[in-house]
């Protein structure tokens, strides 16, 4: 039988781990394992880089911010980790952390080490060969949102999490910091920014509430169990989470959710198999949420073109380190491109007062 698990690879030129001080720094931690280490990397993501650490016969997995940034504050490990420490117990999908490690002399950045979670990551398609049926796709669409709507359930107060965000004046702030952090990786002109910038500021719905928020989910960071395709398993990339306004949460989900009918640009950026026969649209997504979290969704327009409009920042900003220098990884290339598209999907959502 074919094997569509997600496997670690050879790590990318330039972001190799020191693995002198790594291995004499984990064997210690963990004296049941032997070396000699070895080490892989998760081939996906932009950001926080994600490594395989095989000590032995002993799987880790560690996660430190990318090499080159500038941001630090987009990238702390501290921070993610005291996330997860405390929300795996409440929310079974996270994952299971074990160590922190603030002492830059390892590594050359802070880290943490979790336990791996083993299964299946869709992205753009589904493999070649892996059996994905019409039913398939729209089982798992159904429970892929029904997680997030299971997420923003918890009581983040008893899950200890109380502290993480300031839910007041939350889309505000995430306004006028997203709007600040794109000047702040400007590369290029683009008018459509400004315009967006100011629909934004004079259509801005009141607060909808106050949850523990992903920030980037997407099917690409859900982790599906090998033998059910429908079944989440874990849930990754939790650097963004805090407490905020759910109908954010969910229109990031939604910014990266593209329909069939959707215009030719975003076709070319489609992140996941959204368009695959049996999936919900974007519609259908978001009247399922409400359903399962009782939600006013009738503000939804403004979430969406600010979720465009934050999706959009956050690949500038990997752009900008890709045309300083930070970076020569080849993805990052083309980014401008997928940056314009987006801007002009979030005027296209204001213009029309659709998702």
């Amino acid at each position: 039988m074919q094997d569509f698990t997600d496997h670690a690879h050879a790590v990318r030129k330039g972001e190799e781990l020191e693995l002198a001080r790594l291995e004499p720094f984990l064997l210690p931690l963990f004296p049941g394992c032997r070396g000699p280490i070895r080490v892989e990397q998760f081939p996906s993501g932009h950001s926080n880089l994600t490594y395989l650490v095989r000590l032995g016969e002993h799987e880790l997995v560690l996660r430190r911010p990318p090499f080159g940034s500038k941001v630090k504050s987009a990238h702390d490990m501290g921070r993610e980790f005291r996330v997860l420490s405390k929300l795996h117990a409440a929310y079974a999908p996270a994952p299971k952390v074990l160590l922190y490690c603030d002492d830059e002399i390892v590594l050359g950045a802070p880290f943490y080490i979790m336990e791996p979670i083993r299964g299946v990551i869709l992205r753009r398609d589904p493999p070649a060969g892996m059996p994905f049926s019409a039913e398939t796709a729209q089982r798992l669409s159904e429970s892929f949102i029904d997680n997030l709507a299971r997420l923003h359930a918890l009581d983040y107060e008893a899950v200890g999490l109380s502290e993480l965000g300031k839910p007041k004046g939350y889309l505000e702030r995430q306004v006028r910091g997203w709007t600040e952090r794109y000047n702040g990786s400007k590369t290029d002109e683009l008018a459509e920014v400004e315009r967006v910038s100011a629909w934004m500021k004079e259509n801005m719905p009141a607060t909808s509430g106050a949850t523990i928020i992903h920030n980037d989910y997407k099917y690409d960071n859900v982790v599906l169990d090998a033998t059910n395709l429908t079944e989440i398993v874990g849930v990754l990339d939790w650097e963004m989470c805090t407490i905020g306004d759910p109908l954010s949460d969910l229109g990031t989900t939604l910014a990266y959710w593209v329909d069939p009918e959707d215009a030719e640009g975003l076709q070319k950026i489609r992140w996941c198999p959204s368009t695959h026969p049996g999936s919900l649209s974007r519609a259908k997504l978001a009247e399922r949420y409400a359903r399962a979290s009782g939600r006013d969704i009738s503000n939804l327009v403004f979430y969406l073109v600010f979720a465009r409009f934050k999706v959009a920042v956050i690949v500038q900003q990997i752009y900008y380190r890709y045309r300083q220098g930070l970076t020569h990884d080849p993805r990052f290339a083309g980014m401008g491109e997928v940056v314009k598209i987006l801007m002009h999907a979030a005027l296209e959502a204001a213009a029309t007062n659709s998702i």
